[in-house]
């Protein structure tokens, strides 16, 4: 792959995140009231339509600090400048990188499209056991988690490997 096929590659996957973001958080917004649930699997996972206005895991959101969602879209347009920079310097280095990258930028951008134009996010996937439940979130918040776990991975994997080859035999 090319530098600029490599990189084009990773942008389109980061435009496709967003643009199922966004659908996604459409056709909830529209089709299920607020706090309401539709039960998909029972005892497991329901739709449940949110809206956050903290951080992940609605971290900040009883904060009535009016500095709250400033400070989430700061701290969210630096990630993105960073995860940029290293995606455009990532063009020859593994493709995981790169493919986590671009599910980080494309989650951080659907999530700050709503801060920006909202002040909040809508969050709508529930899983659960009985009355133990995960915290309410989205594909962008998905996408990130994905991404971030596959970035763990090739440190974890490509140093491991690294430190085998370095090894005398």
């Amino acid at each position: 792959m090319t530098k600029n096929s490599a990189r084009a590659f990773y942008l389109l996957i980061a435009l496709v995140v967003v643009l199922l973001d966004r659908w996604t958080k459409h056709i909830v917004a529209k089709r299920i009231s607020l706090y309401s649930h539709i039960q998909v699997i029972p005892g497991l996972f329901s739709l449940t339509h949110t809206e956050n206005t903290g951080a992940a895991f609605s971290l900040f959101a009883d904060s009535n600090a009016h500095w709250k969602t400033a400070m989430l879209i700061v701290f969210s347009m630096i990630a993105l400048i960073v995860v940029s920079v290293l995606l455009w310097k990532n063009h020859h280095a593994h493709v995981a990188t790169g493919i986590g990258l671009s599910l980080i930028m494309g989650g951080a951008l659907g999530n700050l499209w709503d801060r920006l134009a909202r002040g909040r996010v809508v969050d709508f996937l529930l899983f659960y056991v009985k009355r133990y439940q995960w915290p309410v979130f989205n594909l962008a918040d998905s996408a990130i988690v994905v991404g971030a776990g596959l970035l763990v991975l090739e440190i974890l994997f490509h140093k491991s490997s690294a430190h085998q080859d370095s090894q005398p035999t």
